[in-house]
């Protein structure tokens, strides 16, 4: 079952780094409900096991890659966001470490997994991955684009994902606003 877990979401961070055009550097948003996966509803039924293959998929494909993984906590920590030190800009750093029941398995095993992590309120992430619904936009840069990926299950937990884009003003807005008058 594991090693089915982390094929699914291989092809899914794979499949993200394509279709969002990811470059070195940039961030990419996680968010992982290891209840979810096994088919119960989300913070119901933490596991580490599940937690811990989630992290090493999305670890070999995005450190390939110099793209910095950054894992949404769960509602216990206020979905801080466990990140690589080096990745930090302005985010303000937080005093708290994850565990399974606080902070959910998947942010516990990229606190475990990471060179040098630390706990930040949150960060402006290029792209994201949401494994089971937790909610991830708060950590997503504006504009986000909803992309539809082939690799849309891992387990029995629903993945979405997108990207972002600078907004756009002035150009076409202006004459819509032009339309409305």
């Amino acid at each position: 079952m594991l090693d089915s877990i982390e094929l699914s979401v291989e092809a899914a961070a794979i499949e993200l780094c394509a279709k969002a055009n990811l470059k070195a550097g940039q961030v990419v948003i996680v968010g992982c409900s290891t209840s979810e996966i096994m088919g119960h509803n989300v913070g119901t039924v933490s596991n580490p096991e599940i937690g811990m293959a989630v992290f090493a998929a999305l670890r070999r494909v995005f450190s390939e890659r110099s793209i910095f993984l950054a894992a949404q906590c769960c509602e216990h920590l206020n979905r801080a966001v466990v990140i690589e030190r080096e990745a930090l800009t302005s985010e303000r750093v937080v005093n708290a470490v994850p565990l399974p029941k606080a902070g959910g398995s998947f942010a516990t095993a990229a606190y475990s997994g990471l060179t040098d992590p630390v706990l930040v309120e949150g960060v402006e992430a290029d792209a994201g991955l949401d494994f089971g619904g937790t909610l991830i936009g708060m950590h997503l840069k504006r504009v986000a684009i909803p992309l539809r990926l082939d690799a849309n299950l891992v387990g029995r937990a629903s993945v979405i994902a997108a990207r972002t884009r600078p907004p756009l003003i002035g150009g076409l807005r202006a004459v819509y606003d032009e339309r409305l008058l």
